[in-house]
């Protein structure tokens, strides 16, 4: 009698090969090692897998290219995994599934994952008409062609414009200018990060203006270019805002064109349902910036509020982290990982540079003044030293919060509003945290704080992590993701890493 022969491998393609494809793909080598997964994994870019929050810090120099890498393509074509980079999807045939390159190839698939992330907006302004390619010396900064670019214009010591007030825009010229280029930083309103920081805003455009960042605010209508190159940006009432190249940091869309192309349903992103599969679809699911979880279930609470994508990486890797886990234990029989879909945080947005940090999460808008049960609205200013903070709680729950120029501050808040605590009755004690006598007295964070908010990795963690060997944050990042997101909490395995061996020394 026979042996039944082998069934055939598990043909999985996934479209997109940035942090959260990366992310997936960890959990999928297992399989292919194991013959359960034949994987195909498509890039367009000619880069395999990188951190793109990290881009702005290899443009100025400050970080090697090969240290924000996320993959090795030799190394995981060297285990089987089908590696395409340089290569883009045409469209998705759905009824004889596979994908068409653009090449005229042809990959059939039993499962396709959907990992393409988002794009760069193109403004609408005189000279660029929202089109691509860009006029030369006007770049994007959200790839490592990108970050090229903008070394170029460092070293050739031009005048740096960006336009863009948001978080990419203030950290890209902020890492320019601690390299000491000169950068102009136009922007709408009063100030950068009105919208979310308030009145907040103020004092971080004092503190950016002392990094050296020279604050323009107007709305842009148009470039200027010399022999073909971009030498101004204009603004309304016909101000130049000049310089030798211009970096556009004007927000990003998710990618939806091959979804839209085959018929799934979108919104803002590429509808999916709580377990990340595309809404009336058995074989093809979406993660990461181009996904939007959204089910049909009228009354589902999680569904109830604002389900665009964040656009941060955090999410995507826990969507990765779930997506992985599942796909291991429906293919080995296995128990899953985990039971259900990662909680949808309200965004925390970050900011943290060199002498320049805010912080900002939940409702913001809420007036001090207003009268309404359970509200109370706490706000704290001193300009003159660059500080600021505005607390919201709801029956004494923390539920939104701005804090600028006062990093221990902010950490604590975050915590608070994250575990949805309440405050102290006297608000004043969280502040003293960033005075002297406050920070020498303050308590370090508990082993089950988080201390990476992007890779999930709590304080402890690190803390185990440092004690096995680790000592330096590279070793930490590579043992347990911290620090492989923003990069923003690399102070903070510092500071555990200097605390253990101080301790290590003195004992």
């Amino acid at each position: 009698m026979r042996d039944a022969a082998p069934s055939a491998p598990e043909r999985i393609v996934v479209v997109g090969f940035g942090p959260v494809a990366a992310r997936l793909v960890e959990h999928l080598e297992p399989l292919v090692a194991a013959g359960t997964v034949a994987l195909t994994v498509i890039g367009q870019e000619q880069d395999a897998a990188y951190n793109r929050v990290l881009v702005a810090d290899v443009a100025v120099g400050r970080t090697p290219e090969a240290a924000i890498r996320l993959a090795d393509a030799a190394a995981l074509r060297a285990i089987g995994i089908d590696v395409l980079l340089g290569a883009r999807v045409a469209r998705v045939d759905r009824p004889f599934r596979r994908v068409l390159l653009d090449d005229d190839r042809a990959i059939g698939y039993d499962r396709l994952v959907l990992a393409t992330g988002s794009r760069p907006l193109v403004p609408q302004l005189d000279g660029l008409d929202g089109e691509l390619p860009l006029p030369q010396g006007v770049s994007f900064l959200r790839d490592l062609r990108d970050a090229r670019a903008v070394s170029a214009a460092l070293a050739s010591q031009r005048r740096i414009v960006v336009l863009g007030g948001g978080i990419l825009g203030i950290e890209a010229a902020l890492a320019a200018a601690e390299e000491g280029g000169r950068v102009t930083l136009v922007h709408n309103g009063r100030a950068p990060m009105e919208r979310f920081l308030g009145d907040g805003a103020r004092v971080l455009a004092t503190a950016l203006t002392r990094a050296g960042v020279t604050l323009v605010a107007g709305t842009s209508t148009g470039i200027t270019q010399t022999e073909g190159h971009f030498s101004g940006l204009t603004l309304e009432g016909g101000t130049v805002v000049e310089g030798g190249a211009l970096v556009l940091a004007c927000g990003v869309r998710p990618r939806t064109e091959l979804a839209d192309g085959c018929d799934l349903n979108t919104a803002a992103g590429i509808l999916v349902d709580h377990e990340l599969r595309a809404l009336d679809t058995r074989d093809i699911w979406a993660i990461g910036d181009c996904a939007e979880v959204r089910c049909w279930d009228g009354s589902c609470a999680a569904c109830a509020g604002v389900t665009t994508p964040q656009g941060l990486i955090g999410p995507g890797w826990q969507q990765a982290d779930q997506l992985g886990l599942a796909f291991a234990a429906e293919l080995t029989g296995m128990p899953p990982g985990v039971t259900g879909a990662p909680d949808r945080r309200d965004a925390v947005l970050v900011l943290k540079a060199r002498g320049v940090d805010a912080v900002t999460a939940g409702e913001v808008d809420a007036d001090p003044w207003s009268v309404e049960p359970g509200l109370a609205v706490a706000v704290w200013a001193d300009p003159g030293h660059g500080r600021y903070a505005k607390m919201i709680t709801r029956d004494g729950a923390l539920t939104g919060l701005v804090c600028v120029g006062m990093p221990r501050t902010g950490a604590e808040l975050v915590l608070l509003f994250e575990r949805g605590s309440e405050l102290p009755a006297d608000r004043s004690s969280l502040l003293r945290l960033d005075s002297i006598e406050g920070a020498a007295a303050a308590m370090p964070p508990g082993p089950d704080a988080t201390l990476c908010r992007c890779a999930g990795v709590t304080r402890g963690t690190v803390q185990k992590s440092v004690a096995t060997g680790c000592a330096s944050v590279k070793d930490v990042s590579g043992d347990t993701r911290a620090g492989t997101g923003c990069g923003g909490c690399h102070d903070d395995i510092r500071a555990v890493i200097e605390q253990h061996f101080a301790v290590a020394v003195t004992s």
